[in-house]
């Protein structure tokens, strides 16, 4: 590489914040994801929460199935959104890792706990689960909300552990209103700010 095609360190650094602008865009467009999670995962915990307590069905814990619907409709959004063509900076792709690690982390620790028939400390750890991608696309994107809603999923789930684990369903309620849904619907404003 010759000299001239050398960038000076103040360049380096504006294509580099260039690239988290484009990121921030990007992700702020997909708040929609935020928001789907946010609202299945809130309404299953409230849902299984009351049927625990009213006893009224033999398996409550059969709500969680609406999380296959939303996991049909993440991808056909997802799809719709590669046909879009946006441009994908090394932050999106960091990021979109962090999220498949996650759904992968989640999917494995409940058939863990399925397998094993040991539900009591399922919720504390993903609500520590629910705190890592969180905090890291926060970090990443450089968006607050993110990075306060990680810290309280990881505060719930220490706080689980001195509750009956059936009242940590409302835990994983809050958790998701702090970190998913409350800046889901920041993400969405900052968005419309930015394309205006």
């Amino acid at each position: 590489m010759d000299n001239d095609s050398k960038f000076s360190p103040v360049e380096s650094l504006a294509i580099i914040e260039g690239m988290i602008n484009k990121a921030k865009n990007n992700f702020s467009d997909d708040s929609l994801l935020y928001l789907l999670w946010g609202w299945v995962v809130f309404f299953c915990s409230i849902i299984h929460f009351i049927l625990l307590k009213l006893s009224i069905v033999q398996h409550p814990e059969m709500v969680w199935m609406l999380t296959w619907v939303a996991a049909i409709v993440q991808i056909i959004y997802l799809i719709k959104q590669k046909k879009k063509e946006r441009v994908k900076t090394y932050a999106d792709e960091i990021i979109s890792f962090l999220w498949i690690c996650f759904g992968i982390s989640m999917f494995t620790i409940s058939f863990i706990f399925a397998r094993m028939n040991t539900w009591i400390i399922m919720y504390p750890i993903a609500l520590l689960l629910y705190g890592f991608p969180t905090f890291l696309t926060g970090i990443i994107m450089k968006f607050k909300p993110l990075k306060i809603g990680g810290i309280i999923c990881w505060l719930l789930s220490i706080g689980a552990t001195f509750i009956e684990p059936v009242y940590a369903l409302l835990f994983l309620a809050i958790a998701m209103l702090a970190a998913w849904i409350i800046p889901g619907y920041l993400l969405k404003v900052r968005f419309k700010k930015q394309t205006a």
